[in-house]
Order: structure tokens, then sequence, then C-alpha cells
């Protein structure tokens, strides 16, 4: 009977850890550097806590108006495994520079040290939303540019 209860609490505790674990959600509190650092860390983690899970984190902060052009979700990822873009998955590093900056645009310039130790930089563009909705005032991704590269590690 013992056996039965412990792998029944296990049983629950398994699969309520995995189905709470909630993504973050888009809201007007989040400063734009705090989006491009949510995505960024998720692409990093891509797989943690399942798969692919961080591929929709960065999909949640993905602009209304950027979704109509890159999803739905599956579509999204399959652009994210894409040679341009399957750099930011499990990359080892990355850096921030803040490139243009206006009350409802910033541009940054994100240089990336992929898995392989090869060197990168994107052009990431985050707005705030202005049409009306659930994400109005949100910060919110429209445009990650192409990578460029720039080198190896020593």
């Amino acid at each position: 009977m013992m056996k039965i209860l412990y792998k029944l609490i296990f049983f629950i505790f398994f699969f309520t850890n995995i189905s709470s674990a909630d993504l973050i959600k888009p809201n007007s509190n989040l400063k734009p550097l705090d989006v491009l650092v949510i995505q960024l860390n998720s692409l990093k983690n891509n797989n943690n806590p399942y798969k692919d899970a961080g591929i929709e984190q960065t999909w949640e902060f993905a602009h209304p108006i950027n979704k109509v052009a890159t999803g739905p979700l599956e579509k999204f990822k399959q652009m994210i495994y894409s040679d341009n873009y399957k750099i930011l998955i499990s990359h080892k590093n990355n850096k921030v520079i803040i490139l243009k900056e206006t009350p409802y645009k910033l541009i940054y310039k994100v240089h990336i040290l992929s898995k392989d130790k090869k060197k990168y930089y994107y052009i990431w563009q985050i707005e705030k939303v202005k049409q009306e909705g659930k994400f109005k005032n949100c910060w919110m991704t429209t445009a990650v540019s192409d990578p460029i590269y720039i080198g190896e590690t020593i």
C-alpha cells in the first residue's frame, strides 16, 4: 500500500510541476530589456523545463504583428531551428548593447557566443504595442535580423 501511495505522490508531484511551469506573459510592467533578457535566457536554456520551452517563451513576446508573419507556433519553431536562428539555442553567452532608443522602440545589438564557440551578432528590435487589446503598452519583439558572423574564440 505504501509503494502505491509513494508512486501516486511522485506522479502528482511530477506532473503538477511540469504543468505549472507557466510561461512569463507580456505585461506593461516589463521593460524592453526585461523582454530581451527573458527571450535570450529562454533560448539559452531552450529545453528546460521541457523540450522547446525556450522557443515557446520567446513566442510569448513576439509582437502581434510579427506573429502574423512568423506564426503559428509550430512554424515559429521551424524558423528558430533554421540556420539563421538555431545559433541562439543553447548559446553559451550573450552581451547586449542599445543602438537606438525612442519612447516606443528600442534597437539592440545582441552579441552571441554560440555553443560551438563562434561569435555572432543580431539586431533585435522591441516595440511597445500600440494596438488596443490585452498587449497594449507591452514591450514585444518586432524583428530580429539574420546573424552576422564575427569570428571564433581562442
